[in-house]
Protein backbone atom coordinates (compact mmCIF):
# COMPACT_ATOMS: atom_id res chain seq x y z
CA UNK A 1 0.00 0.00 0.00
CA UNK A 2 1.20 3.67 -1.02
CA UNK A 3 0.64 6.80 0.65
CA UNK A 4 -2.54 9.02 -0.88
CA UNK A 5 -0.25 11.83 -2.46
CA UNK A 6 1.18 8.78 -4.22
CA UNK A 7 -1.00 7.53 -5.48
CA UNK A 8 -2.41 10.68 -6.64
CA UNK A 9 0.54 11.42 -8.30
CA UNK A 10 0.76 7.22 -10.18
CA UNK A 11 -2.97 8.38 -11.41
CA UNK A 12 -2.48 12.01 -12.15
CA UNK A 13 0.69 10.40 -15.16
CA UNK A 14 -1.78 8.47 -16.31
CA UNK A 15 -4.64 10.71 -17.03
CA UNK A 16 -2.66 13.56 -18.92
CA UNK A 17 -5.58 15.91 -20.50
CA UNK A 18 -5.38 15.49 -24.06
CA UNK A 19 -4.10 12.21 -24.68
CA UNK A 20 -5.55 9.06 -25.38
CA UNK A 21 -2.91 7.25 -23.76
CA UNK A 22 -4.94 4.00 -24.07
CA UNK A 23 -4.63 4.08 -27.79
CA UNK A 24 -1.04 5.08 -27.63
CA UNK A 25 -0.06 2.12 -25.27
CA UNK A 26 -1.39 -0.06 -27.71
CA UNK A 27 0.56 1.27 -30.63
CA UNK A 28 3.28 0.83 -28.31
CA UNK A 29 2.76 -2.63 -28.04
CA UNK A 30 1.47 -3.22 -31.24
CA UNK A 31 5.31 -3.37 -33.29
CA UNK A 32 6.90 -6.00 -31.03
CA UNK A 33 3.86 -8.33 -32.28
CA UNK A 34 4.50 -7.82 -36.04
CA UNK A 35 1.01 -7.57 -37.16
CA UNK A 36 0.25 -11.34 -35.62
CA UNK A 37 -2.39 -9.13 -33.56
CA UNK A 38 -5.08 -6.82 -35.13
CA UNK A 39 -4.94 -3.38 -33.44
CA UNK A 40 -8.17 -2.87 -32.69
CA UNK A 41 -7.93 -5.80 -30.73
CA UNK A 42 -5.03 -4.84 -29.25
CA UNK A 43 -6.99 -1.69 -28.20
CA UNK A 44 -9.73 -3.25 -26.43
CA UNK A 45 -7.70 -5.45 -24.78
CA UNK A 46 -4.97 -3.18 -22.94
CA UNK A 47 -7.81 0.47 -22.44
CA UNK A 48 -9.57 -2.26 -20.21
CA UNK A 49 -6.49 -3.27 -18.28
CA UNK A 50 -4.89 0.35 -18.62
CA UNK A 51 -9.02 1.42 -16.69
CA UNK A 52 -8.61 -1.32 -14.23
CA UNK A 53 -5.09 0.19 -13.35
CA UNK A 54 -6.02 3.95 -12.84
CA UNK A 55 -8.71 2.27 -10.45
CA UNK A 56 -6.82 0.10 -8.53
CA UNK A 57 -4.43 3.51 -8.21
CA UNK A 58 -6.97 5.58 -7.33
CA UNK A 59 -8.02 3.30 -4.61
CA UNK A 60 -4.42 3.37 -3.22
CA UNK A 61 -2.94 0.48 -4.46
CA UNK A 62 0.77 -0.12 -5.84
CA UNK A 63 1.81 -3.30 -5.18
CA UNK A 64 0.39 -6.33 -7.96
CA UNK A 65 -0.64 -8.30 -5.06
CA UNK A 66 -3.02 -5.89 -3.08
CA UNK A 67 -6.86 -6.54 -3.27
CA UNK A 68 -7.71 -3.52 -5.02
CA UNK A 69 -5.42 -4.89 -8.01
CA UNK A 70 -7.76 -8.19 -8.17
CA UNK A 71 -8.95 -7.24 -11.85
CA UNK A 72 -5.66 -6.31 -13.06
CA UNK A 73 -4.63 -9.32 -11.49
CA UNK A 74 -7.92 -11.24 -13.68
CA UNK A 75 -7.31 -9.28 -16.67
CA UNK A 76 -3.34 -10.16 -16.95
CA UNK A 77 -4.47 -13.46 -16.23
CA UNK A 78 -6.34 -13.96 -19.37
CA UNK A 79 -4.32 -11.73 -21.47
CA UNK A 80 -1.35 -13.93 -20.48
CA UNK A 81 -3.48 -17.60 -21.59
CA UNK A 82 -4.36 -15.90 -24.58
CA UNK A 83 -1.22 -14.96 -25.63
CA UNK A 84 0.23 -18.36 -24.68
CA UNK A 85 -2.70 -19.95 -26.53
CA UNK A 86 -1.98 -17.76 -29.92
CA UNK A 87 1.96 -19.29 -29.79
CA UNK A 88 3.71 -15.90 -28.84
CA UNK A 89 6.90 -16.11 -26.43
CA UNK A 90 6.67 -15.11 -22.94
CA UNK A 91 8.64 -11.79 -24.43
CA UNK A 92 6.22 -10.67 -26.55
CA UNK A 93 3.77 -11.19 -23.65
CA UNK A 94 5.34 -9.26 -21.32
CA UNK A 95 6.40 -5.99 -23.74
CA UNK A 96 2.76 -5.42 -24.08
CA UNK A 97 2.84 -3.96 -20.50
CA UNK A 98 6.26 -2.94 -20.68
CA UNK A 99 5.48 -0.98 -23.77
CA UNK A 100 3.27 2.14 -21.56
CA UNK A 101 6.65 3.01 -19.86
CA UNK A 102 7.72 4.42 -23.51
CA UNK A 103 4.31 6.02 -23.40
CA UNK A 104 5.36 8.16 -20.51
CA UNK A 105 8.89 8.41 -21.58
CA UNK A 106 8.01 12.17 -22.02
CA UNK A 107 7.69 12.93 -18.38
CA UNK A 108 11.59 12.31 -18.15
CA UNK A 109 12.58 14.84 -20.49
CA UNK A 110 9.90 17.53 -19.81
CA UNK A 111 8.12 16.34 -16.48
CA UNK A 112 8.56 17.67 -13.00
CA UNK A 113 10.90 16.67 -10.09
CA UNK A 114 7.69 15.08 -8.95
CA UNK A 115 6.31 13.65 -12.35
CA UNK A 116 9.51 11.56 -12.74
CA UNK A 117 9.27 10.30 -9.42
CA UNK A 118 5.72 9.03 -10.12
CA UNK A 119 7.30 7.84 -13.79
CA UNK A 120 9.88 6.28 -11.94
CA UNK A 121 7.37 4.48 -8.86
CA UNK A 122 5.18 3.41 -12.26
CA UNK A 123 7.86 1.91 -13.68
CA UNK A 124 8.53 -0.09 -10.26
CA UNK A 125 5.17 -1.35 -10.70
CA UNK A 126 4.90 -2.11 -14.48
CA UNK A 127 7.63 -4.64 -14.15
CA UNK A 128 5.88 -6.08 -11.58
CA UNK A 129 3.21 -6.64 -13.60
CA UNK A 130 5.42 -7.85 -16.35
CA UNK A 131 6.46 -10.83 -14.10
CA UNK A 132 3.51 -11.83 -13.37
CA UNK A 133 2.25 -11.73 -17.01
CA UNK A 134 5.20 -14.27 -17.47
CA UNK A 135 4.22 -16.05 -14.48
CA UNK A 136 0.50 -16.58 -15.88
CA UNK A 137 2.15 -17.86 -19.31
CA UNK A 138 4.27 -20.14 -17.72
CA UNK A 139 1.63 -21.80 -15.82
CA UNK A 140 -0.66 -22.19 -19.09
CA UNK A 141 1.89 -23.51 -21.28
CA UNK A 142 3.09 -26.03 -18.85
CA UNK A 143 -0.85 -26.77 -18.75
CA UNK A 144 -0.93 -27.12 -22.53
CA UNK A 145 2.42 -29.26 -22.96
CA UNK A 146 0.36 -31.34 -20.24
CA UNK A 147 -2.71 -32.00 -22.77
CA UNK A 148 -0.70 -32.45 -26.09
CA UNK A 149 1.34 -35.02 -24.13
CA UNK A 150 -1.71 -36.77 -22.93
CA UNK A 151 -3.32 -36.31 -26.37
CA UNK A 152 -0.24 -37.39 -28.43
CA UNK A 153 -0.20 -40.52 -25.92
CA UNK A 154 -4.05 -41.17 -26.78
CA UNK A 155 -3.16 -40.73 -30.42
CA UNK A 156 0.14 -43.35 -30.32
CA UNK A 157 -1.48 -45.93 -28.76
CA UNK A 158 -4.18 -47.52 -30.78
CA UNK A 159 -6.59 -50.19 -30.22
CA UNK A 160 -7.57 -51.95 -33.32
CA UNK A 161 -10.09 -54.87 -34.08
CA UNK A 162 -8.18 -56.99 -36.73
CA UNK A 163 -11.19 -59.78 -36.17
CA UNK A 164 -14.25 -60.64 -34.91
CA UNK A 165 -13.32 -61.06 -31.54
CA UNK A 166 -9.50 -59.85 -31.78
CA UNK A 167 -8.28 -56.26 -31.25
CA UNK A 168 -4.61 -55.35 -31.28
CA UNK A 169 -2.08 -52.88 -29.82
CA UNK A 170 0.38 -51.64 -32.12
CA UNK A 171 3.22 -50.17 -29.86
CA UNK A 172 5.67 -47.78 -31.51
CA UNK A 173 8.51 -45.80 -29.42
CA UNK A 174 9.37 -46.15 -26.23
CA UNK A 175 7.48 -47.88 -23.59
CA UNK A 176 7.48 -46.60 -20.14
CA UNK A 177 5.17 -46.59 -17.22
CA UNK A 178 2.81 -43.73 -17.54
CA UNK A 179 2.48 -45.10 -21.53
CA UNK A 180 1.78 -48.72 -20.33
CA UNK A 181 -1.23 -47.30 -18.22
CA UNK A 182 -2.85 -45.93 -21.03
CA UNK A 183 -2.28 -49.22 -22.98
CA UNK A 184 -3.90 -50.89 -20.63
CA UNK A 185 -6.94 -49.21 -19.72
CA UNK A 186 -7.22 -48.69 -23.43
CA UNK A 187 -7.08 -52.49 -24.32
CA UNK A 188 -8.96 -53.54 -21.24
CA UNK A 189 -11.88 -51.57 -22.46
CA UNK A 190 -11.86 -52.57 -25.65
CA UNK A 191 -12.26 -55.80 -24.61
CA UNK A 192 -15.43 -55.10 -22.87
CA UNK A 193 -16.65 -53.00 -25.92
CA UNK A 194 -16.17 -55.23 -28.47
CA UNK A 195 -17.02 -58.50 -26.68
CA UNK A 196 -13.44 -59.77 -28.52
CA UNK A 197 -11.37 -62.62 -26.20
CA UNK A 198 -8.33 -62.44 -28.08
CA UNK A 199 -5.83 -59.76 -27.66
CA UNK A 200 -2.34 -59.04 -29.73
CA UNK A 201 0.15 -56.68 -28.16
CA UNK A 202 2.54 -56.10 -30.92
CA UNK A 203 6.11 -54.38 -29.97
CA UNK A 204 7.33 -54.36 -33.35
CA UNK A 205 7.66 -50.83 -33.57
CA UNK A 206 9.13 -50.71 -29.87
CA UNK A 207 13.13 -50.34 -30.41
CA UNK A 208 14.20 -51.93 -27.26
CA UNK A 209 12.96 -54.02 -24.27
CA UNK A 210 14.43 -53.69 -20.70
CA UNK A 211 13.09 -55.25 -17.52
CA UNK A 212 11.55 -52.71 -16.51
CA UNK A 213 9.06 -52.54 -20.53
CA UNK A 214 8.94 -56.49 -19.67
CA UNK A 215 7.47 -55.85 -16.24
CA UNK A 216 4.63 -53.52 -17.93
CA UNK A 217 3.70 -55.89 -20.75
CA UNK A 218 3.68 -58.80 -18.27
CA UNK A 219 1.05 -56.84 -15.57
CA UNK A 220 -1.22 -55.15 -19.04
CA UNK A 221 -1.31 -59.29 -19.93
CA UNK A 222 -1.94 -60.08 -16.52
CA UNK A 223 -4.74 -57.90 -16.70
CA UNK A 224 -6.57 -58.93 -19.86
CA UNK A 225 -6.34 -62.43 -18.61
CA UNK A 226 -8.68 -61.49 -15.40
CA UNK A 227 -10.70 -59.81 -17.93
CA UNK A 228 -11.08 -63.33 -19.52
CA UNK A 229 -9.33 -62.86 -22.65
CA UNK A 230 -6.38 -64.28 -23.60
CA UNK A 231 -3.26 -62.10 -25.27
CA UNK A 232 -0.52 -62.62 -27.27
CA UNK A 233 2.39 -61.00 -27.53
CA UNK A 234 4.17 -60.10 -31.66
CA UNK A 235 6.72 -58.59 -32.99
CA UNK A 236 9.66 -60.51 -30.98
CA UNK A 237 12.68 -59.37 -33.29
CA UNK A 238 15.58 -61.35 -32.80
CA UNK A 239 17.82 -58.80 -31.52
CA UNK A 240 14.96 -58.48 -28.78
CA UNK A 241 14.98 -61.74 -28.44
CA UNK A 242 18.31 -61.87 -27.34
CA UNK A 243 18.15 -59.06 -24.80
CA UNK A 244 15.04 -61.06 -23.30
CA UNK A 245 17.63 -64.39 -22.72
CA UNK A 246 20.07 -62.50 -21.05
CA UNK A 247 18.30 -60.11 -18.99
CA UNK A 248 16.20 -63.36 -17.65
CA UNK A 249 13.30 -62.70 -18.51
CA UNK A 250 10.74 -65.64 -18.31
CA UNK A 251 7.37 -64.79 -20.03
CA UNK A 252 6.04 -68.41 -18.79
CA UNK A 253 3.11 -69.92 -20.43
CA UNK A 254 2.38 -66.08 -22.54
CA UNK A 255 2.52 -66.77 -26.24
CA UNK A 256 4.50 -64.45 -28.84
CA UNK A 257 4.81 -64.46 -32.14
CA UNK A 258 7.50 -62.92 -34.17
CA UNK A 259 5.10 -60.91 -36.58
CA UNK A 260 1.77 -59.35 -36.21
CA UNK A 261 0.60 -61.72 -38.46
CA UNK A 262 1.52 -65.41 -36.78
CA UNK A 263 -0.12 -63.85 -33.81
CA UNK A 264 -3.34 -62.91 -36.06
CA UNK A 265 -3.32 -66.63 -37.02
CA UNK A 266 -2.96 -67.84 -33.47
CA UNK A 267 -5.85 -66.07 -32.06
CA UNK A 268 -8.11 -66.60 -35.11
CA UNK A 269 -6.92 -70.51 -34.31
CA UNK A 270 -8.21 -70.17 -30.54
CA UNK A 271 -11.16 -68.81 -31.82
CA UNK A 272 -11.98 -71.71 -33.62
CA UNK A 273 -12.10 -70.19 -36.94
CA UNK A 274 -10.43 -72.38 -39.65
CA UNK A 275 -7.45 -71.38 -42.09
CA UNK A 276 -7.65 -72.78 -45.21
CA UNK A 277 -4.64 -72.66 -47.76
CA UNK A 278 -5.28 -70.98 -51.38
CA UNK A 279 -4.67 -72.61 -54.85
CA UNK A 280 -1.39 -70.41 -54.29
CA UNK A 281 -0.23 -71.72 -51.23
CA UNK A 282 -0.91 -69.13 -48.93
CA UNK A 283 -3.21 -69.01 -46.41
Amino acid sequence: MVKRDTAVDLVALLSVEGRDLAAEWARQASGPLAGRMGLPALEKELRELYGALVEALRQGAADVHAEQMSEVRALLTELSRSRARQGFTPSETAVSIFSLKRVLEPVLRDGTAEEVKAYVRLGLLLDELGLFTIESYTETREELIVVQAEQLMELSTPVVKLWEGVIAVPLVGTLDSARTQVVMEKLLQALVDTGSEQAIIDITGVPAIDTQVAQHLLKTIVAVRLMGAECTISGIRPQIAQTIVALGIEFGDIKTKATLADALQLALKRSGVDMVANPGGRR
